[in-house]
């Protein structure tokens, strides 16, 4: 399939600048840092900051992108038996934010398995029937997304591919155009984020992948897509200057805890706060019932623990029991208590925050996974800051980068001689 040459170019996005410029305009310090940096600017935060505001506006234009392209989601879905998510780092987590929905709404199943350990493992892809490999990427030039693809083209050439990519001029991306058991599907290079660190793109990719378990309910979808994008919008437009105080001080640990359907959001947030202070800050993602079998000696008392609750009234009352327990034992500096309605009502002590999520009773953990996700964006930015560093580029020693740098990859062949 050709790639929309479209794609290569980078447009201003009026949608994307009316929201950036509405909510620069608002009061407090937060708004201020947006209105400062512009777009490209010499600050050191522009590109993050930007990144992490767009968010809003980027998925409505995600959603029309993949609503055109819905006949191509899916021939990419016949006569598949299961799905293999696929990606490296924060592109692995949000194809685990995307497979509980996948699940519920496909019937099928749907597994996650990292980018390294599909290269290690190619028979991953050809167990238990015929499966459609989605490979995510935001740069679409990581060594092992290519390799991963290349290989299973040539050991598995009956396995269906769908690549999502942020960036349509990637190697990824021209490299499978044309071939036919791939379908490639670009974003709008808005979300091939500039930034060291994935913000809109995480969330965009996330919202790809999902799309297939709407390809049904397309109305439900832009629905679904309109009603996330008011609710991040409030909590930018309201809880950013909350968010740095809570992430202020010494505290030297931050532990992210969910139940399993936002689980790819809680490691997301993990990794966000330690790439973003370079390593300086100490971080874990656990399951709520998890934290008691061991990791909950991580909690001291310079630990931010912040707690994403689920929708379902039973597993959040298990989640709100282990809050009791912390609350009990004196653990952690202070605790951030997110969902919907209001998180954590009668057990937040003085310096601890709630924050309600503007969604109606009926969403999903799902959606909640892309707030949960800007929330953890949000606070790594601020703490990167704290720490003295630059949002845009927080490894000042050169140990990440924005892609990964080439590696060896080494083929069967090479190995048996």
């Amino acid at each position: 399939m050709a790639v929309d040459s479209a794609d290569l170019l980078s447009k201003p996005n009026p949608l994307i600048e009316e929201w950036l410029g509405t909510l620069a305009r608002r009061p407090g310090h937060f708004p201020s840092l947006l209105s400062s940096a512009g777009p490209g600017g010499s600050s050191g935060f522009a590109h993050t900051l930007r990144e992490i505001c767009q968010q809003p506006a980027t998925w409505k234009d995600t959603a029309r992108r993949l609503l055109d392209r819905r006949q191509a989601f899916a021939e990419a879905l016949a006569s598949c038996q299961r799905i293999l998510l696929t990606g490296s780092g924060s592109s692995q987590y949000a194809g685990e934010c995307a497979a509980p929905l996948l699940r519920s709404k496909l019937g099928l199943a749907v597994t996650v398995a990292g980018g390294g350990d599909l290269l290690l493992n190619p028979a991953l892809a050809s167990a238990n029937g015929p499966a459609l490999v989605v490979s995510l990427a935001r740069s679409g030039e990581s060594p092992e997304s290519i390799a991963v693809v290349e290989t299973l083209l040539e050991s598995q050439p009956q396995t269906r591919h769908l690549v999502i990519t942020c960036n349509a001029g990637s190697t990824l991306a021209l490299e499978c155009a044309g071939i036919p058991q791939v379908t490639v599907v670009s974003l709008g290079d808005e979300v091939n984020d500039r930034s060291l660190v994935m913000t809109s793109s995480f969330t965009n990719l996330v919202l790809g992948a999902s799309f297939a378990g709407w390809l049904d309910q397309p109305e439900d979808f832009a629905a679904a897509v309109e009603r996330i994008s008011r609710a991040a919008e409030h909590l930018l437009e309201h809880w950013p200057d909350c968010l740095a105080d809570f992430v202020s001080g010494e505290i030297r640990r931050i532990v992210f805890l969910s139940s399993a359907n936002r689980f790819g959001a809680a490691r997301e947030g993990a990794l966000k706060l330690l790439e973003m202070t370079g390593g300086k800050l100490a971080t874990m993602a656990e399951t709520f019932l998890g934290l008691r079998h061991g990791p909950m000696c991580f909690v001291d008392r310079q630990t931010l623990v912040v707690c994403f609750l689920a929708a379902d009234p039973v597993i959040r009352r298990y989640e709100e029991d282990l809050v009791r327990e912390l609350c009990e034992k004196q653990l952690g500096a202070r605790k951030l208590l997110a969902g919907m309605g209001e998180p954590g009502a009668g057990m937040l002590a003085p310096h601890d925050l709630s924050v309600s999520y503007q969604l109606p009773a009926d969403a999903s953990d799902s959606e909640m996974a892309l707030l949960d996700v800007m929330l953890a964006q949000i606070l790594g930015f601020h703490r990167c800051r704290l720490q003295g560093l630059s949002p845009d580029s927080p490894s000042v020693d050169g140990v990440i980068s924005r892609v990964v740098g080439e590696f060896q990859i080494h083929r069967p062949e090479v190995n048996a001689r």
